[in-house]
């Protein structure tokens, strides 16, 4: 009867678990806005859930006439076996860095910026990796251990931009989301 207990309290916990925020430490730099900007609806924020990052819809208003672009950057790594025809199995790892998402230019309206909702692609698969990872002799069979395809960090980028030239308009980004810490 205790394992029954165990097994329930086990599987509530990995479904509280499913959909969590992703520990992410958000930025906003108030010198790379035009003057006035704050938030008039929402908030940034990302979440996590099954290894994709959800970043929230907001509206931004006090921007006058400067557009915008956001951008999600998510890094992805994972083992890779190398077997030879004896098979002896040599680990590798695998990174694959940048995979991104992107709003494109978003256009002020009457002085507000409507953020859409942003999220990153799901994680590359285990072909992906594999392409990625080189064996100690290229002969060797490549077999990704896909329980160890791990999101190891993100990056989340609001900057203001030119209308015109699509330029960034200050040094840095108005909004920056990063996490979740890397695995180590």
């Amino acid at each position: 009867m205790r394992k029954i207990g165990i097994i329930a309290v086990l599987s509530l916990l990995v479904t509280a678990l499913a959909a969590v925020p992703a520990l992410a430490a958000t930025v906003i730099n108030d010198a790379n806005a035009p003057s006035g900007t704050h938030f008039q609806t929402g908030t940034a924020t990302c979440t996590l859930t099954n290894g994709v990052v959800n970043c929230s819809s907001y509206e931004l208003a006090g921007v006058g006439n400067a557009d915008a672009e956001a951008t999600l950057a998510a890094n992805y790594e994972a083992t890779v076996d190398c077997r030879n025809r004896g098979g002896n199995i040599v680990e590798v790892k695998a990174q694959v860095e940048g995979v991104e998402a992107s709003t494109g230019k978003i256009e002020s309206k009457n002085g507000r910026l409507l953020v859409p909702t942003l999220t990153s692609a799901p994680a590359p698969t285990a072909a992906q990796f594999e392409a990625l990872a080189t064996c100690p002799n290229g002969n060797w069979t490549k077999i990704t251990r896909t329980e160890t395809i791990t999101l190891t960090s993100f990056t989340y980028e609001l900057t203001f931009v030119d209308k015109d030239t699509g330029d960034p308009l200050f040094p840095g980004p108005y909004i920056t989301i990063t996490g979740p810490d890397p695995v180590a």
